[in-house]
């Protein structure tokens, strides 16, 4: 079914008046969604009541119900699991800072990267989202913040990070359609700043250089996790295919043609990849590639999933390895975990929905 999330706004267009509309409440519809962040078309009272119902029938069909919500950090941090049409389940993660509003949303319904540390790694991939899935995790943020029931008041979402479920460059035409609904300034989009938009990626280059020339500064997150090829084969088996060398490399390429720091992602895992010697080898592969900060890595406390034989590195480990790359003038800092006590690895929320909660 057509969603209005889903639409550009000719196409949008073409829908009112193919509904029998006048092309004007298009705009009307967009500045509701968009601007107001209203959601239920009942809502729009300057449209008809029997307008309303056209409306709502035909573009807002619920495309995700909640199946499930926890929330940390003093109800900071609210971590949702969706239900899909067709039972798959996925999960975003709302995080409200001092002076920003981030949300962490999903792209597959499971993801097929086998990372073996990650709980949605371990699960195996059902199946891509659409965009219009994709943005509804973005519309349900928006309606909550505006709503005022968090602590700290009415909001906006101001951060797209696209670190839930799945890989995102795997899915590439429907998150770049997402993306640009992100972007597009209101009403015909969020208008939500392509800085403040994060794509990550295990290292699928040639998506990367993709990505390069779409002529959106989004952020680029690359998940690392090792500097040498014989660890990274291991936690990130993407790595037999597209070696350390290549991914550095066209995260450089990256940075180079968007002029966009990338972000190296970097879960500390104790014992496998934490030793300093290690910390040393990723500093000379990111320094020999520019003499500019074009890199800024970031250390992730890992959040160990059940049952999993991996496990955080000590702080004084992590302390170490962050000291090792400071000595060598490589921008690092340590990622403030959130909602840890809310099975906040991704993927571990979904895995523990009971089946009688889906669609509830």
């Amino acid at each position: 079914m057509t969603h209005w999330f889903g639409l550009t706004p000719a196409q949008r267009v073409a829908e009112v008046e193919a509904a029998g509309l006048p092309a004007f409440r298009a705009g009307q519809i967009s500045r509701h969604v968009f601007e107001r962040h209203e959601f239920d078309p009942g809502s729009f009272t300057d449209l008809p009541l029997a307008m309303r119902e056209v409306v709502s029938g035909r573009w807002f069909a619920p495309p995700l119900a909640l199946a499930f919500e926890l929330t940390a950090d003093k109800g900071r941090t609210v971590k949702r699991a969706w239900a899909l049409v067709d039972g798959a389940v996925i999960e975003s993660v709302l995080m409200r800072y001092p002076r920003r509003d981030t949300l962490c949303i999903s792209s597959q319904a499971g993801c097929g990267m086998g990372c073996p540390f990650c709980a949605t790694g371990q699960g195996g991939l059902r199946r891509n989202l659409t965009a219009v899935e994709i943005l509804a995790q973005l519309a349900d943020a928006e309606a909550t913040l505006a709503s005022g029931s968090l602590p700290g008041g009415p909001g906006r979402v101001g951060n797209v990070v696209f670190m839930g479920m799945g890989e995102p460059l795997a899915n590439y035409n429907a998150v770049m359609s997402a993306v640009r609904r992100i972007v597009d300034p209101v009403p015909d989009g969020w208008g939500i700043s392509a800085r403040g938009v994060t794509v990550s990626t295990v290292g699928l280059v040639p998506a990367m250089s993709r990505l390069a020339a779409e002529g959106l500064p989004v952020t680029l997150a690359l998940s690392l996790h090792a500097p040498d090829d014989d660890l990274r084969d291991e936690l990130v088996p993407v790595n037999k295919r597209f070696k350390v060398a290549e991914v550095l490399d066209a995260a450089w390429d990256y940075a180079r043609v968007t002029k966009r720091r990338v972000s190296i992602e970097y879960a500390l895992i104790r014992d496998v990849n934490d030793q300093a010697a290690r910390a040393d080898a990723l500093a000379r592969e990111l320094r020999r590639r520019g003499d500019w900060a074009w890199a800024h890595v970031n250390v992730i406390p890992l959040n160990p999933t059940p049952g999993s034989r991996w496990t955080a590195s000590t702080p004084a480990s992590q302390a170490g390895f962050v000291a090792r790359l400071e000595r060598a003038h490589v921008p690092v800092t340590v990622r403030d975990t959130r909602g840890s006590d809310i099975d906040g690895a991704c993927g571990q929320l979904a895995a523990t929905v009971p089946p009688g909660d889906l669609g509830a």
